[in-house]
């Protein structure tokens, strides 16, 4: 069940509000919470009910080694074995149905044996629901956290909101809000807040990322299938893919705290206009901030982090992102991906003790003209790691490298010929105005929240029209019934596949 359907929109989510705030309506606090957790597990079980016993089993068992974990009373030697146990487990199933298919076919390739690899399905959020167990355990290591409800922590696991792909959540984050879940606690305010935040999500999926998809996938496509791309072509895909990404990955976001909101649960934000960074840490700090939080806090600081001098940080940037690249999928593509960025954070990183030390540095204006620059470096090295990330091949990936820096013969015929003319015009009349909103325009989160979040990732107060303002609720109504015109073309969210 996707949230852009019509059974998330007009069923599913109406009836678990409804019955939500009848249980809770009648002071009922705990049924509501075994209702989300029931209404969760639907949701999940809808792709593959089969599944259904995976998840279940593992928030058992994550929870039962979370109590040993949590009894200080137990040698330190147990509880640290318990730890390494149950964060191999954890890793252990990951590996299984994420990475099992690719070492196999890298064994073949590289020892010329014969073995028949699997056909292992990919269990619904894996990844999401993984790492975020794996924080839970660590902070019941560190005794940051007391929980003994399973029904809480099912919930914490499990909410359909975030469940599928994210944001990933701290288990302080979420517990404490469902322990005060009392009576008719949901107000007003989150209900404007919840339903401004949905169907801002819903259009930037369904009226802007699926249009953008429409000139990445052929091009993509294309150069995976080895045709030859002019320049305009490959940066025509390229740049539609990169915000076809933003666009459908924190439409995801918004409507996943839009969905949480209507229940009185504040989930963390993910996206803080990313592509309006000036150097690639600040990227990272802005896209998926909640991946990038778990990633510094659950490896790059355990790894020792910058405390061991500079050449160990970059290597554990390095190691981090590779990770955080495998993380994605399970393909060459990512760990290339991955490597890119751990080089430009290797880089940036460098080039900022390097200009700490270099008098006319100090010198340089930072006005609007370089601010711009910094904004266009990041952004063309972001663009240029989205190729890998995007093509399904490493030779597709380079092919479109190379159209993109005119390195191709001139001679090639561009293989797009075929579309009709005007493919590039065609594009562009939807990048245009989609690089418009994500580098200058606020983004929802600034728009929406005018009262502070309580969460670390709230962005301050910002002034706006509130959801009873005639304008505001114009603009919303409309682009909720242009998101609605467009749901016929029901496509998956991006990060489903990670």
């Amino acid at each position: 069940m996707l949230f852009n359907s019509y059974e998330f929109i007009f069923a599913f989510l109406p009836f678990t509000w409804l019955i939500y705030r009848i249980i809770l309506g009648a002071r009922y606090a705990e049924a509501s919470i075994a209702w989300l957790v029931l209404a969760s597990l639907f949701f999940y079980g809808w792709w593959n009910p089969a599944y259904l016993f995976l998840i279940v089993a593992s928030m058992s068992a994550n929870f039962i080694i979370g109590l040993f974990l949590e009894d200080f009373s137990r040698p330190p030697v147990l509880r640290k074995a318990l730890l390494i146990l149950g964060v191999s487990l954890n890793l252990g199933l990951l590996g299984y149905y994420k990475y099992t298919g690719f070492i196999l076919e890298n064994a073949i390739w590289l020892f010329h044996i014969s073995i028949d690899v699997p056909q292992i399905v990919l269990p619904l959020a894996i990844s999401f629901f993984t790492f975020q167990q794996i924080a839970y355990l660590s902070d019941a290591y560190r005794g940051e956290m007391k929980e003994y409800n399973f029904l809480h922590y099912c919930l914490f696991v499990s909410f359909f909101p975030q469940l599928i792909a994210g944001p990933i959540v701290h288990h302080k984050e979420m517990m404490p809000q469902f322990a005060s879940i009392r009576g008719w606690s949901v107000r007003s305010s989150d209900y404007a807040a919840g339903l401004s935040f949905f169907i801002i999500g819903l259009f930037k999926k369904v009226v802007i990322a699926d249009n953008l998809a429409l000139f990445a996938t052929p091009v993509f496509d294309a150069a995976d299938s080895g045709a030859s791309l002019s320049m305009f072509v490959a940066w025509s895909g390229a740049l539609a893919y990169t915000f076809q990404l933003y666009f459908d990955f924190s439409g995801y976001a918004d409507m996943a705290i839009g969905a949480a909101r209507l229940f009185g649960i504040r989930l963390p934000f993910n996206f803080n206009s990313p592509y309006k960074a000036k150097n690639i840490t600040e990227f990272w700090r802005r896209w998926h901030m909640t991946l990038s939080r778990f990633l510094r806090d659950y490896l790059y600081i355990p790894l020792g982090g910058n405390r061991k001098g500079a050449n160990r940080r970059y290597v554990n940037l390095m190691i981090t992102m590779l990770l955080g690249g495998l993380w994605h999928g399970a393909g060459w593509n990512f760990v290339i991906w991955g490597a890119l960025h751990g080089g430009y954070l290797v880089i940036n990183h460098g080039w900022h003790s390097l200009s700490r030390k270099l008098t006319f540095t100090r010198r340089l204006p930072l006005g609007r003209w370089s601010s711009s620059l910094a904004i266009s470096l990041t952004f063309f090295a972001v663009v240029i790691g989205w190729v890998f990330f995007r093509a399904e091949t490493t030779s597709g990936a380079f092919l479109m490298l190379e159209s993109m820096l005119a390195i191709n013969s001139p001679e090639e015929i561009d293989v797009f010929h075929n579309l009709g003319p005007g493919f590039c015009i065609k594009a562009g009349i939807w990048i245009l105005p989609a690089a418009l909103v994500a580098l200058l325009l606020p983004n929802s989160q600034e728009m929406i929240d005018s009262y502070k979040a309580s969460n670390q990732y709230s962005l301050g107060s910002v002034c706006i029209p509130s959801l009873s303002a005639g304008a505001w609720a114009l603009a919303v109504s409309v682009m909720y019934v242009v998101a609605l015109v467009n749901l016929g073309g029901l496509s998956e969210f991006l990060y489903f596949q990670f």
